[in-house]
């Protein structure tokens, strides 16, 4: 079952919020008009924004798949969890096993909204929803809905997906990386992925708008994106654009292969804690 909190969340529906561009980008309708003003903005300079939602969220399923059913990983948080948009990682684990737990966390009122309805569990696991921010690794690792959900002792999957592209040099982004898997047991993994201009120069302008709207918003290079996993052994292929992160050759999933990094624009990686 899903933990529930108790407060009462407000929504600031007059800014445009990254979760909320993210699901108009993969053309949910979870969002109100300045998210699909910014995102239309976003769409001018960068085009092919919605094949990187598209192909991230893809690399996060395959990257979950991988965590669950090769290393055998039964427990995973996830932060900057987003809206739900079905597969959500829980439905992706416990698909492999049943009885693996999820804790989600974002601070973000609507995510908080959705996940008390939309985030349900097998009866062999267990979800939870944790309204909290990057930005205080300590808060996430030594609350209640971490603690009650997962084992601290056990290892556990780090899931950043293109979350970090919002936290600034300033506030420390590989320190607060480093905070959280310090709080996690040998075993663990860490799988993460973030935007760049490596191969698209737009995604600096796209950047730019995203800061213009309030957003804080970095992009950086492989090797800067390579930096979050210091101290960690990389699973083969290490940091790639995230269509290439070990792609799916089923049938359904051909039509992907001729993306170019230009059009995804995403680096993604997995790595153990040794």
């Amino acid at each position: 079952m899903m933990s529930e909190p108790e407060s009462t969340p407000v929504l600031d529906i007059e800014r445009p919020h990254s979760a909320r561009m993210y699901d108009y980008f993969l053309e949910g309708k979870d969002n109100y008009p300045a998210d699909r003003e910014a995102a239309e903005k976003v769409l001018a300079a960068a085009p092919n924004a919605r094949v990187m939602a598209r192909e991230n969220r893809a690399f996060m399923v395959r990257a979950a798949r991988y965590l669950a059913g090769e290393v055998g990983i039964r427990q995973f948080l996830d932060i900057g969890t987003g809206l739900p948009t079905t597969p959500n990682l829980h439905e992706v684990v416990q698909a492999v096993a049943p009885d693996a737990r999820v804790v989600y966390t974002d601070n973000d009122p609507l995510v908080l909204v959705h996940a008390r309805a939309l985030l349900t569990s097998t009866p062999q696991g267990r979800t939870a929803y944790l309204d909290a921010d990057l930005r205080d690794p300590i808060a996430i690792l030594t609350a209640g809905e971490v603690r009650d959900t997962l084992d601290l002792r056990q290892p556990v999957a780090l899931s950043l997906i293109a979350i970090m592209h919002f936290v600034e040099d300033a506030d420390d982004p590989y320190g607060l990386v480093a905070q959280l898997l310090d709080g996690l047991p040998s075993g663990s993994a860490l799988m993460l992925s973030h935007v760049t201009a490596d191969h698209d120069p737009a995604v600096s302008e796209v950047a730019a708008l995203y800061r213009t709207g309030g957003i804080p918003t970095a992009v950086r290079s492989r090797a800067e994106v390579g930096g979050f996993f210091g101290g960690l052994n990389l699973v083969t292929p290490g940091v790639a654009v995230v269509h290439r992160w070990r792609p799916d050759t089923s049938a359904a999933a051909v039509g992907d292969g001729g993306l170019r990094d230009a059009e995804v624009s995403v680096y993604g990686a997995v790595a153990l804690k040794p």
